[in-house]
């Protein structure tokens, strides 16, 4: 079992992560920040969408807005 969290730690340390260890020596913060930048971004981007789907199907009276609870409440 031990191994196979150590092959966990590697995978994530050693190869999914490793693209950080070359931002982690910079010394511009914005610079050493940008892959978080561009997920906040993308993040942002795709709330922005969701929202405005939700609107439009709102718009449409497409939602069922029925109230029904559990027979319990």
């Amino acid at each position: 079992m031990k191994d196979f969290f150590k092959a966990i730690e590697s995978l994530f340390v050693d190869g999914l992560f490793a693209p950080y260890d070359f931002f982690r020596f910079m010394e511009n913060w914005w610079g050493a920040n940008t892959i978080n930048w561009i997920f906040t971004i993308v993040g942002f981007v795709a709330i922005l969408y969701w929202i405005k789907q939700l609107k439009i199907f709102n718009d449409n009276n497409e939602e069922d807005k029925s109230i029904s609870s559990h027979s319990y409440l």
